[in-house]
């Protein structure tokens, strides 16, 4: 009983060692661009084709204004976006530019695909 007792006891704490350190990896290590593709898919509907963005879009949209405050997050956000867009010859960047503003986002930069990600 006493050996069961000490097996759950380092199950427990084992578990929780692994999701604090887990944490702390996705707290550290900033945004990346995986993270970006879930929350930003239902944007693609709009960016090809227009209409108006769907809820989850700007879900999405608000989400990584969020997420991405410090300088290296946004600059990694812009060169994931860039590359994104690269893949789709259909991509409007109009409709692109016109996500924050739509979604109900300010942000103090240009959504372009020149956009220089570095500055």
């Amino acid at each position: 009983m006493a050996c069961r007792t000490t097996v759950s006891t380092a199950v427990v704490f084992l578990a929780a060692f692994l999701l604090a350190a887990s944490a702390f990896r996705q707290a550290t290590a900033g945004i990346s661009c995986g993270q970006l593709l879930s929350p930003l898919q239902p944007c693609l509907n709009y960016i090809l084709g227009g209409g108006t963005p769907p809820p989850k879009c700007c879900a999405g949209v608000r989400w990584l204004n969020a997420a991405a405050k410090t300088t290296p997050d946004r600059q990694t956000a812009c060169g994931c976006l860039k590359s994104l867009a690269a893949q789709f010859p259909n991509f409007n960047p109009d409709l692109a530019a016109s996500l924050p503003r739509k979604c109900g986002v300010s942000i103090p930069y240009p959504i372009s695909k020149t956009t220089d990600c570095t500055k």
